[in-house]
């Protein structure tokens, strides 16, 4: 279960929502810089770890080895959940190769941004990258150190840290990493709590007792390290390539690929945005849409649907179904305009670029909108004539059928078309 475009796209109501049909919710990648928003019982919560099915009491929730794990997020989530009554001992565990976000990390990440300037990626400073960059440099620090010896590794790569940011950013850390460590190691005692466990090992035998799985995805297929708006992506394998990576099953195991998109566009932090909306339109699908990121509060910036992008999306995960989410968004708007294609260098395709330079002119098709509030439908029936032809129209370009239409934030606000 996949984002397609830049992130927030709504990929922890549409888990929470799948959740009973699933027997084990998994986290394949990416660390605290996700929030996957959900909303019920007139309550929001903000997951940024934890897999969204954690409501579920008789789910299985596992942090799989592709995740970055911060033990002061950790903490802070189990015990916002405790205080509602979630015993998550039973039904949470987490995987012994699953990598540590270290104090030292974020003030790595803080340090990289500011000396990069005004070409700064626009990074959630959470040390989501400084973790990857160490786990790709095999001086990474994992969960199943917290077993053997961890004190003396915690001081080693720490060490090695401090003087990067000392010798190579000039960077005055003594106070912020003094402050950070005594919440950190909390958050370790915290992790030591739960079952941690060979991950890969697990899920293949519950894959193998017949046991349904969802891989939930962090970010969005645009942001992937690989194939997104690099430089401007995130530091793992957004795609459904990384939850074999990621959890550790083989690609042959992969069955149903949900791929979740918005009715519109939106991005969060620096980066090219071929369908932004710099206007009085782009603002009011920001305030209508309450479009400000779950882990930053910063605005998002919006823009009609890219189907380029998005077709593109679709190709490299292998999306069997599409899930259109805020589609209520788009109530109260004449005419609602989709991306087709992109002029580049005077030419036009539907090919997505190399590199997105911000000299992409996006060509739009226009279609009639629906002037109705979606939020109180409860059937497709119910859906304007508008909005059933929106809906057919991007099947008809995507060629993938939409199994699920969001009109609100709640649970009950979500309707399936044959899932």
């Amino acid at each position: 279960m996949l984002g397609l475009q830049w992130g927030d796209e709504g990929k922890g109501k549409v888990v929470d929502v799948l959740t009973p049909r699933y027997d084990v919710i998994t986290r394949f990648q990416g660390g605290p810089n996700a929030g996957h928003t959900l909303e019920f019982n007139n309550i929001k919560h903000v997951l940024h770890t934890i897999p969204s099915g954690i409501f579920r009491a008789d789910k299985i929730n596992i942090i799989g080895n592709g995740v970055v794990i911060d033990p002061c997020i950790f903490k802070k989530e189990i015990d916002s959940l405790l205080k509602l009554g979630f015993d998550l001992k039973k039904t949470l565990l987490i995987s012994k190769k699953a990598h540590l976000i270290l104090p030292t990390h974020r003030l790595l990440d803080a340090a990289s941004e500011a000396a990069k300037g005004v070409d700064k990626i626009g990074s959630t400073l959470k040390g989501i990258g400084p973790a990857y960059r160490d786990k790709v440099g095999r001086d990474g620090l994992r969960v199943g150190d917290i077993l053997n010896n961890f004190e003396e590794k915690y001081k080693a790569r720490v060490k090695l840290h401090t003087d990067q940011l000392t010798k190579y950013y000039h960077f005055d850390y003594e106070e912020a990493l003094s402050d950070y460590e005594k919440e950190w190691f909390e958050g370790i005692e915290t992790i030591k709590q739960f079952q941690l466990i060979d991950s890969e090992t697990v899920i293949n035998k519950l894959i193998d007792s017949g046991k349904s799985i969802i891989a939930e995805g962090a970010q969005g297929t645009m942001l992937d390290i690989d194939f997104g708006s690099y430089p401007f992506v995130t530091s793992s394998n957004t795609i459904t390539a990384g939850a074999c990576t990621g959890l550790g099953v083989a690609p042959n195991k992969i069955g149903r690929v949900y791929g979740i998109f918005k009715a519109y566009c939106t991005r969060v932090g620096s980066g090219p945005f071929p369908t932004e909306l710099n206007d009085a339109t782009g603002q009011k699908l920001r305030d209508v849409g309450h479009e400000f990121g779950s882990t930053t509060g910063r605005p998002r910036r919006c823009g009609w649907l890219d189907l380029v992008a998005l077709k593109y999306a679709i190709m490299i995960d292998g999306v069997t179904e599409l899930i259109m989410m805020k589609a209520d968004v788009l109530d109260d708007f004449d005419s609602i305009k989709v991306c087709t294609k992109y002029k580049i260098n005077g030419e036009l395709t539907e090919d997505f670029p190399h590199e997105l330079d911000g000299s992409e002119e996006p060509i739009y098709e226009s279609l009639p909108g629906w002037n109705k509030a979606l939020t109180g439908v409860t059937s497709e029936n119910d859906f304007p004539v508008e909005l059933s032809n929106y809906i057919k129209y991007i099947e008809t370009k995507l060629h993938v059928p939409i199994s699920i239409v969001s009109v609100g934030p709640n649970r009950s606000q979500t309707i399936e078309r044959g899932l």
